[in-house]
């Protein structure tokens, strides 16, 4: 009894033991083997499409930066043609931007007391009668020209070429500080001024001296401010006078002036060859004289440049 109890208890351990190792076996034999990652290329791979799908947005985008993508789920449009989102960078570089022209020309902006050869740096003295004074005196950011005529006729020139079409404006300072007794541009005999500023043109003809086509902005004594009209000397039929300021403007004050010249050339040299202005200045000249009147004058002026308006 004893020995079949035993032989029993020994049959079901046996068969324990069997069936777990059975089932042991089954289990490993039923797991597949995970396959080994593939080296070979994306392009010989076959994703499934939410593989696809997943790995995107970790492709390189090299032509967007992360600042400029869309937020997620936008749906992101086709790019414009002028401005391909990938296209490799070929374009040449962009030419550097020309530089904007000026909007204005200066003529007399005098930076030192500077006197060569009898008058400021650039320019040249002109002396018709009796002996000149000039000097240039610092003002508050430039020096001007500062001039004294006792019987005398003179100043300076210098030559400038400028398209009053593009630059169709004149501007400059002056201040009279005496003006000569009676002096009267419209009279040949008392045709003195304390400041005139003359502005040539391209000659329209030979001898240039008598076909140059010149305007004269004055200060003048008794001509009334506004007057215009031709020179009252004998060959100067083609330079034409504008009174911009008279014997009623105060002395020893700065006066601002701003002339629209080629409207000036238009209306003033209208009888002159060429009466649409020829565009390009021959030179500028600066003058102080009182020899007709037998007096004395006195003026400074400086601060002169064309301009675009």
């Amino acid at each position: 009894m004893i020995i079949t109890k035993r032989f029993l208890i020994l049959v079901v351990s046996v068969s324990l033991i069997s069936a777990f190792i059975a089932t042991s076996g089954c289990e490993r034999t039923e797991i597949p083997k995970r396959p080994e990652v593939s080296a070979a290329s994306p392009a010989q791979q076959s994703p499934s499409p939410s593989a696809a799908v997943t790995s995107a947005p970790q492709q390189p985008e090299s032509s967007v930066t992360p600042s400029t993508l869309p937020p997620a789920g936008t749906p992101v449009s086709a790019p414009a043609p002028c401005m391909p989102a990938s296209a490799p960078d070929t374009a040449a570089p962009a030419l550097p931007a020309k530089p904007k022209p000026a909007d204005i020309i200066r003529v007399a902006v005098f930076d030192s007391a500077q006197i060569q050869d009898g008058a400021p740096v650039g320019w040249t003295l002109q002396l018709k009668a009796g002996d000149p004074a000039l000097s240039l005196e610092r003002g508050s950011r430039i020096y001007y020209l500062h001039m004294k005529s006792n019987a005398s006729s003179f100043g300076v020139r210098r030559g400038i070429k400028v398209d009053i079409k593009e630059y169709p404006y004149l501007n400059w300072r002056w201040k009279a500080a005496k003006l000569p007794d009676g002096g009267d541009v419209r009279k040949s005999d008392k045709d003195d001024q304390a400041l005139q500023l003359y502005v040539a043109f391209t000659p329209t003809g030979f001898p240039e001296a008598l076909n140059t086509p010149v305007l004269s902005y004055i200060w003048d004594n008794e001509a009334p401010k506004g007057w215009t009209g031709r020179s009252s000397h004998i060959g100067g039929g083609n330079l034409r006078y504008v009174v911009v300021r008279d014997g009623s403007d105060n002395l020893g004050q700065w006066y601002t002036e701003k002339r629209n010249i080629y409207e000036d050339y238009k209306n003033l040299l209208k009888d002159v060859k060429c009466a649409e202005p020829p565009g390009i200045t021959h030179g500028v000249e600066l003058y102080i004289n009182s020899q007709n009147t037998k007096s004395t004058a006195e003026s400074y002026i400086g601060d002169i440049y064309f301009s675009k308006r």
